[in-house]
């Protein structure tokens, strides 16, 4: 682990646990919150605990391979990065990729009387840092308008 960095962001959401988690990990509503990161992004696989997930960015298909390390319904999710995918190649063994993975990624959902706290902990190489500092808050502002919108609905 070259420079990599623990970065947190965390957002009140006006919305129960359950919504926000099911919003968090399904797959249309994935690509609208994820969409600051790459718009059109997606993923493949499952977020049931030890199965492998890829992020994806279209149209290259180019992102990371991952793993759910840990799964505790409404309450935490932990994807465990092992390399990156690109043109096709899953990467796990590269000098670069090695510097960095595993790298975590931890989702924390705590029930508040505003709704839901939701903490987002990450482990990134330093040059990532910035444009993590940038991409999450937008992202989280997503979900929580998302959130928000469906349980006014």
């Amino acid at each position: 682990m070259s420079s990599e960095k623990q970065v947190k962001f965390v957002v009140t959401i006006n919305s129960p646990v359950p919504t926000v988690w099911r919003l968090m990990i399904g797959p249309e509503s994935y690509k609208r919150w994820a969409a600051p990161f790459a718009e059109g992004t997606y993923f493949e696989g499952s977020w049931e605990q030890g199965m492998k997930i890829k992020f994806l960015s279209p149209p290259s298909g180019d992102g990371m391979l991952s793993e759910i390390a840990e799964r505790r319904n409404n309450e935490f999710i932990s994807i465990r990065h092992l390399g990156t995918i690109s043109n096709g190649v899953e990467d796990t063994t590269s000098e670069s990729v090695l510097a960095w993975a595993p790298a975590y990624e931890n989702y924390t959902f705590t029930s508040v009387p505003e709704g839901t706290k939701l903490v987002v902990d990450l482990d990134i190489p330093g040059e990532w840092v910035e444009y993590m500092n940038e991409t999450w808050p937008k992202a989280l502002m997503a979900l929580k308008q998302l959130s928000e919108s469906e349980r006014a609905a």
